[in-house]
């Protein structure tokens, strides 16, 4: 497995995975569909990464980091397509991700995410977020947690 940096041949990978997860628990938000749609607007101009777990030559998951200034950078946009689930690379995404925002100089790696979703907070809490207060401008109405690291 390698983790990669964002092109826009992946574009597509990006958009599928985010949605077939939210369509399986959720609704797909108007700010999803939104960033999903152009992720290059959305999180590369802004100073955001997305990285992609890759497999044997195919595309696994993807996890991005979304600049958000002086809150430091969003991890957000997680997801790993079903048949490679169970192998780890949720995790690897997370360190990856993690890994990339401490070269950022960024102090702070933040998440919002749903009580509903068990596993990925039980991964977020294995690495070292810790639940914070949910603040009233998150974008997501989906959010009923927060989580963040600090480095």
């Amino acid at each position: 497995m390698e983790i990669i940096d964002f092109d826009p041949q992946y574009a597509a990978y990006f958009y599928d995975l985010n949605i077939e997860w939210l369509k399986k628990y959720f609704i797909v938000e108007p700010y999803d569909e939104k960033v999903l749609s152009n992720p290059e607007e959305y999180i590369i101009s802004k100073g955001g990464h997305i990285l992609f777990a890759k497999v044997d030559g195919e595309i696994a998951g993807t996890a991005a980091l979304i600049n958000r200034g002086e809150e430091g950078f969003e991890l957000s946009k997680m997801a790993v397509a079903p048949k490679f689930q169970g192998q780890k690379i949720g995790l690897k995404l997370i360190y990856a991700c993690i890994y990339k925002a401490i070269t950022l100089n960024t102090d702070r790696l933040f998440l919002d995410s749903n009580r509903k979703l068990a596993p990925a907070l039980s991964l977020y809490k294995k690495v070292g977020f810790k639940e914070i207060p949910v603040p009233a401008d998150t974008p997501y109405e989906r959010c009923d947690i927060r989580m963040e690291i600090l480095f």
